[in-house]
């Protein structure tokens, strides 16, 4: 019974080696197949690879924002600034302050914006939605202009295709605060102009 135990386990280790066999041989085929696949698919450009950077900041969640009130502390820096700066406040679905962008600033009474630089790094971020705000520097009137307006629809158009909420575009001058959505909610109603 020895001899037969023996040879059975010598004929089960030599079916096991040949499987063992195939299935190496096998895997060294799908390798194989898959580099020569990885080469044919291979770009003739170069792979452009996004990180996100969150420099150091206000670590602790914030109170949620309910009013244009409540992003006054988060635009203090607006109030000093020379010239006009253009910013977003990246809110989470508790509409909690998680980050800020500074998307441009310009001269003394104009920056350029446009959606793409706004939502950039907000989709990067994963917001659930926006705040944007600017200054209105050297004592200008708060009262937004009409290239204000005009940014604010683009920004609600892109902000409905993408996902990301626009709650209010804020202009701060001085010691006041002025809400484009509280002073023109049909903006908000119908950002395509519909109504129009």
């Amino acid at each position: 019974m020895n001899i037969e135990a023996k040879t059975e386990g010598k004929a089960a280790e030599k079916t096991a080696e040949r499987i063992q066999g195939k299935t190496q041989t096998r895997a060294r085929r799908e390798k194989k197949v898959n580099q020569d696949l990885k080469k044919h698919l291979k770009y003739l450009i170069p792979k452009v690879s996004l990180a996100l950077i969150r420099e150091p900041g206000l670590r602790t969640p914030t109170n949620a924002i309910t009013c244009p009130r409540d992003v006054a502390f988060f635009l203090e820096p607006l109030r000093n600034y020379p010239e006009e700066h253009f910013i977003s406040l990246h809110l989470n679905a508790k509409n909690q302050v998680v980050g800020y962008q500074e998307i441009s600033h310009g001269t003394l009474s104009a920056s350029l914006v446009h959606p793409r630089e706004v939502f950039k790094a907000a989709l990067l971020s994963n917001s659930f939605a926006l705040l944007v705000a600017h200054n209105h520097p050297s004592g200008a009137e708060l009262a937004p202009s009409k290239e204000d307006l005009d940014t604010t629809k683009q920004l609600l158009k892109a902000g409905k295709i993408l996902g990301v909420t626009v709650m209010d575009h804020v202009i701060v001058g001085g010691e006041q605060i002025y809400s484009i959505r509280e002073n023109h909610p049909r903006i908000w109603d119908d950002p395509f102009g519909h109504l129009s």
